[in-house]
């Protein structure tokens, strides 16, 4: 049994913010326990390549493990008012291979672990003590696949129509994925690019919290987008800084996509209402090889002024820089297909 350490870094001094939670958890944590609460395994959908796989998921304590099931399927605010479980032992099995690991200050669990895998759709076993065994879905990239694509969520496949200092309340208090409209012709984009590109992985990466997962993939799954993992983050303090940075999220994440798939090359869509253009635009000129095209949904005058952006012609790509990369900006699903369908992106 291959032993997988928590993390490989040299300890380094907790920021304040940070120390204060994880003080304030412990104590909750002890007295769930003594009241009966049990652990429960909330397990995302990864990624990988035949020999290794990225696996991601999340331990809680729950009153009930029947009602924690029931209240994924609810809104938002739900899957909040739960305790992590911190530096557990976790064992998982990927293919013939079982690691051991330890859930991080937050109860999550984000390693790559080694394991034979067939491409296509896999899963990983993934169990802790006191709590219910999970099936984590896997996607295993193909290592002849050279095309993938890299989507944002908000007001690119799903419509905000929200003040972005409102939407991460939104999504962490109310949201409920039948409350939100997918955004017109980008499933039957994505569902295109599929077939014109069998085997091809589909990232969806995002700023938003990893308690709102479920309802993203059920989202995603009922309108009918390509199956693939959502890359999310950790919200509140981090061990050197007050709150996360979404902008640095993304950038990390896809550095590592390139580091990990250097055959790949990524079809990055988003929008235009944040910074997407800009995260793109550096990531394309770092990383030429790794970047087919960039195509961005522009939004209405009202939905950018919702978003926090300036109107105009931000989907410019001499504005933003393109990277020397085709640079696509359409309003909706439709509008991008009828630009890309005659490239050779497809």
């Amino acid at each position: 049994m291959a032993v997988t350490p928590a993390g490989g870094a040299p300890a380094q001094r907790l920021h304040r913010a940070a120390r204060i939670e994880d003080a304030l958890n412990k104590m909750v944590e002890r007295r769930l326990r003594q009241r009966g609460w049990q652990p429960v395994i909330t397990a995302y959908t990864g990624y990988g390549a035949p020999g290794w796989a990225r696996v991601m998921a999340r331990i809680v304590l729950t009153r009930d493990a029947e009602a924690r099931k029931r209240r994924d399927k609810v809104r938002g605010w739900r899957s909040f008012t739960t305790s992590p479980v911190h530096d557990a032992p976790v064992l998982i099995r990927v293919g013939d291979q079982v690691h051991e690991t330890r859930t991080d200050r937050s109860g999550y669990v984000d390693c790559r672990l080694t394991g034979d895998l067939e491409p296509g759709w896999a899963s990983v076993r993934i169990s802790t003590e006191g709590a219910a065994t999970v099936e984590a879905p896997v996607r295993v990239v193909d290592p002849q696949v050279r095309f993938g694509v890299v989507s944002d969520i908000d007001d690119t496949v799903m419509v905000t129509a929200l003040p972005r200092p409102l939407l991460a309340a939104w999504n962490t208090f109310v949201l409920d994925e039948h409350a939100r409209m997918a955004v017109p012709g980008m499933a039957v984009l994505y569902e295109r690019l599929s077939q014109a590109h069998p085997g091809a992985p589909f990232v969806y990466l995002s700023t938003g919290a990893w308690n709102v997962a479920p309802a993203l993939t059920r989202f995603l799954s009922r309108h009918l987008y390509p199956a693939g993992p959502l890359l999310l983050t950790d919200w509140g303090p981090t061990p050197d800084r007050w709150f996360r940075s979404g902008q640095e999220h993304k950038r990390n994440t896809l550095r590592r996509l390139a580091t990990e798939f250097p055959h790949i090359k990524w079809l990055l869509i988003g929008d235009d209402g944040q910074h997407d253009q800009e995260v793109y635009s550096e990531f394309a000129h770092t990383f030429p090889d790794n970047v087919v095209a960039v195509a961005i949904r522009q939004l209405s005058p009202t939905q950018a002024v919702l978003a926090g952006a300036i109107p105009g012609p931000a989907g410019d790509p001499e504005v933003v820089g393109s990277g020397g990369k085709s640079w696509f900006t359409a309003p909706d699903g439709a509008g991008l297909w009828s630009l890309l369908r005659d490239t050779d992106v497809v």
